[in-house]
């Protein structure tokens, strides 16, 4: 098929460009114009392709911080420190006023209750009841959950299984990469294969992996499932956040962050929005900035963080598939 959209070839762009956003667009174009048709979980249905990879260098600061619509990066965050803390209840959110998470608890209260409030209400709620935020707010156990206490059992001596300390697989890594870096098992995973039915979602951007060579610390996620015009910008940005903040915490400095899809679709009625930002072109170098090196991984705040020459074209919205 023919493309209606420009490439990286295309006029507007310089020969040879080598934007780092062009392969995001890339990958958006090859799922829209070649993708198989499915019906998918939602029902919404996707255009989907499987096993996909992106490479982006994070040295100097920059960052994957996509350019050809606004991401809200500031959110993207709140929702990466929220994952620091183990907690699973979107009220913390709600009250900082991130609601990415709101549609998935929205959904079980209207379906258990038969309330058919509007999730604006519901989220009203959430804020300003902290009882109803317990029984309604929480997703069960997941990313954070997994990432900092992750549940063990052990057993006991009149033959039965209690539960034992949790395992922090984030700090674990922190300190392996201190203390022993040419290991290869310098990995975060939120698949918990035992708790995935009590997950609202179980974890799309699930394993985490990280490498250091030459000083530098590289790092890998695998994304069994991605949404690639509403999720993966978000994705991008957290990973390579994540990233940033390990290597300040263990005295390396950013290498290069690969991202590798499973599932990687796009929902059909994404089309407005899809077809708007592949007729758009990357424009500037976003980088960030780590204002202050906190005490550990576990101790950032928002304001920690500075994005320099981000001047992205204007936002694109579509409906979140639940």
């Amino acid at each position: 098929m023919a493309s209606a959209f420009p490439r990286s070839d295309s006029p507007g762009s310089s020969p040879g460009d080598t934007h780092p956003e062009q392969q995001y667009l890339d990958l958006m174009r090859r799922i829209w114009e070649q993708g198989s048709e499915r019906i998918d979980r939602t029902g919404v249905g996707t255009r989907s392709v499987f096993g996909a990879t992106l490479r982006f260098d994070l040295a100097g600061g920059a960052m994957p911080l996509i350019t050809t619509k606004r991401v809200y990066w500031k959110t993207a965050t709140r929702e990466l420190l929220w994952f620091l803390t183990g907690e699973t209840n979107i009220r913390p959110l709600v009250l900082q006023g991130v609601h990415i998470w709101d549609d998935w608890p929205h959904a079980r209260y209207v379906r258990e209750t038969g309330d058919d409030i509007a999730i604006a209400e519901f989220v009203e709620r959430i804020a300003a009841d902290e009882a109803f935020a317990g029984n309604w707010g929480d997703l069960g156990p997941v990313y954070g959950k997994q990432w900092v206490d992750w549940p063990t059992w052990r057993y006991r001596a009149d033959g039965l299984y209690e539960p034992g300390e949790g395992i922090n697989q984030v700090a674990a890594v922190v300190e392996s990469l201190r203390n022993n870096p040419g290991s290869r098992r310098h990995i975060i995973e939120g698949w918990n294969v035992a708790e995935l039915d009590r997950m609202a979602l179980p974890p799309c951007h699930k394993t985490y992996q990280f490498h250091v060579a030459d000083g530098k610390l590289n790092g890998l996620l695998y994304q069994r499932s991605c949404d690639v015009a509403l999720g993966l910008p978000f994705n991008l940005w957290s990973a390579a956040l994540l990233q940033r903040m390990l290597a300040q915490q263990t005295g390396l400095e950013p290498g290069e962050f690969v991202w590798m899809g499973g599932d990687v679709h796009l929902y059909l009625n994404h089309a407005d929005l899809i077809e708007q930002q592949l007729a758009r072109a990357p424009q500037g170098a976003p980088r960030l900035e780590l204002l202050r090196q906190p005490d550990s991984i576990f101790d950032y705040a928002i304001e920690d963080f500075a994005v320099i020459d981000y001047t992205p074209l204007g936002p694109l919205k579509a409906p979140v598939a639940v």
